[in-house]
C-alpha cells in the first residue's frame, strides 16, 4: 500500500562516491570543512545557498540569544532523564528536545507563521501593515489565542534579547515586511486587547529571519538546534554535579496529593 506522494525520488542535499562527498553542490573536504563556519554550513544545509554577512551575523546572534535561559522545562526534562539514565546522554537531550513546543522554546514558529499570514494578507487585501496587523490579532482572539512573540513572565519591561536584536537590526539596515509588521502588531495592541505588551525574543527571531530569507518552514529549528548546545552543557554539568534528583524531589515536596 503507498501511502503519500511517490513521484518524486529525488534530494538535493547530499550524496557520496568511493572519493567523495558532495553537500549542497560542495565537495565536502575541499570547500567546507576547514573553510566554513559551522553556522555558514547550517544555514547552507537548511536553504541550499551560503549565507551573506548579514544572514552568519543574525543567524549566529539568534543562536546565541536563544539558547539558554535557566532551567526552563527543557532542561529541567533532560536533567532528569539524564540522572535516571547517565548511559543515556542522546536519550536525555531527545527529552529536552521533544518539550519544543508552541508554548516554550517553540514559539519562535508560531510566530513566525503569524507574522507570514500577516504580510500574506496585507499583500492580498492591500492596505496598511496596521491593518492586517489588526486582523490578524482580530483572528487570534476570537480564537482565544496570544499573541505570539509578546509578553513574557519575567521581563515584564522588556526582553533584553528581543531590544538587542531590534537594535542590531536597525544599525544594520535589515527590516523588510516582518519586521515592518512585528512593529505593526505592537503598535495595534493597545486599541485591540485594552493594553500594551514589551516584545519578547520570539518576536525578533522569526521576524528578522524571515526578512532575511530564511524559510519559514525551518523556524523551529533554529531552537533545536541551540538548544541542542545548551542541554549538552547542562548534561555535562550534571554529569559532574546532579542536580536531577533535587529537582525531582522538589517537585515531588511541591505537589500535593488530592485524588481519593
Amino acid at each position: 500500500m503507498r501511502i503519500g506522494k511517490q513521484d518524486a525520488p529525488y534530494t538535493a542535499i547530499c550524496t557520496s562516491d568511493e572519493d567523495s562527498i558532495t553537500v549542497r553542490g560542495r565537495d565536502l573536504t575541499t570547500q567546507i570543512i576547514g573553510k566554513m563556519d559551522f553556522t555558514s554550513y547550517f544555514w547552507l544545509l537548511v536553504t541550499g545557498q551560503e549565507p551573506n554577512e548579514d544572514q552568519v551575523f543574525f543567524a549566529n546572534a539568534i543562536l546565541c540569544a536563544l539558547a539558554e535561559h535557566g532551567l526552563v522545562p527543557s532542561v529541567v526534562a533532560a536533567r532528569m532523564t539524564y540522572a535516571a539514565a547517565p548511559e543515556a546522554l542522546q536519550g536525555a537531550v531527545a527529552a529536552g528536545l521533544l518539550g519544543c513546543g508552541s508554548v516554550v522554546l517553540g514559539s519562535a514558529e508560531v510566530a513566525g507563521q503569524f507574522y507570514d499570514e500577516c504580510v500574506a494578507d496585507m499583500r492580498e487585501n492591500g492596505g496598511t501593515a496596521e491593518d492586517a496587523a489588526k486582523r490578524g490579532i482580530a483572528r487570534l482572539r476570537a480564537d482565544k489565542k496570544p499573541i505570539p512573540g509578546f509578553g513574557h513572565p519575567q521581563h515584564a519591561n522588556g526582553d533584553p534579547r528581543a531590544n538587542l536584536l531590534l537594535k542590531l537590526a536597525r544599525e544594520r539596515g535589515i527590516g523588510g515586511p516582518h519586521v515592518a509588521m512585528l512593529y505593526a502588531i505592537r503598535d495595534a495592541l493597545p486599541g485591540a486587547i485594552g493594553r500594551s505588551l514589551p516584545i519578547n525574543v520570539n518576536g525578533p527571531i522569526p521576524a528578522i529571519l524571515l526578512d532575511l530569507g530564511w524559510p519559514v518552514t525551518a523556524l523551529k529549528g533554529i531552537g533545536l538546534l541551540c538548544r541542542t548546545a545548551s542541554l549538552i552543557g547542562h548534561l555535562t554539568e550534571e554529569a559532574e554535579r546532579s542536580i536531577g534528583f533535587i529537582m525531582s524531589g522538589a517537585a515531588a515536596a511541591a505537589i500535593q496529593y488530592d485524588g481519593e
